[in-house]
């Protein structure tokens, strides 16, 4: 039985929980903040620090001694060029752990481990969005957008050969003579009554 022996298990075997505390404190180095579980917080916590401590020494022998460490060379880079100077006047304690509400699923606790002065780290900028140019704002709203004029209503009107004009109003004639339901124009009719009074007049 392991009695007082100190470190955590966390069900896996020697390699992969090493490579596991590996990974952890490089993601931490970059990021400056992650979220993991309180477990493992704990355990890389003096890990990062340590790390952190030989970028404030700087020398050639602490830089090989982080990158036998560190996955990332960028990040050794990080920690010697930007993070170490950042902890100069600060004896130890670089990191802060911070309980936060449980897992969804198991109920596992959660916590964010982070650099003291992570607040103060600028925020990473986001690339510009491209978005579409905004519509017309004369049409109502729920309108659909009006239609663009086809070109052809805007083209000159193309004009008829005299010929077939010729032939179409012959045609508009004879169709007007054969047709009785024609209307005849209101001056041209004369009613009975009207006839009547010329007659007796004459």
């Amino acid at each position: 039985m392991r009695h007082r022996v100190a470190g955590r298990h966390l069900g896996r075997e020697t390699s992969h929980r090493l490579a596991l505390y590996r990974n952890l404190v490089t993601d931490l180095l970059r990021h400056e903040r992650i979220t993991t579980t309180e477990a493992k917080a704990k355990e890389i916590r003096p890990m990062a620090e340590r790390i952190i401590t030989l970028g404030r020494r700087g020398d050639l022998h602490a830089r090989r001694q982080a990158l036998s460490f560190l996955y990332d060379t960028r990040v050794a880079k990080k920690v010697f060029d930007d993070i170490g100077p950042r902890m100069a006047n600060r004896p130890g304690g670089y990191l802060r752990i911070t309980g936060t509400e449980p897992r969804k699923g198991d109920g596992a606790r959660m916590a964010v481990i982070e650099l003291v002065d992570y607040v103060d780290v600028p925020p990473t900028p986001r690339p510009h969005r491209v978005t579409a140019a905004p519509s017309s704002a004369a049409s109502p709203l729920g309108a659909p957008p009006a239609a663009a004029e086809p070109i052809a209503a805007i083209a000159a009107p193309v004009e008829t050969p005299p010929s077939t004009a010729a032939s179409e109003d012959s045609s508009a004639a004879a169709a007007e003579v054969a047709d009785p339901a024609v209307a005849t124009p209101a001056e041209e009719i004369e009613s009975p009554l009207e006839e009547e009074k010329k007659s007796e007049d004459d």
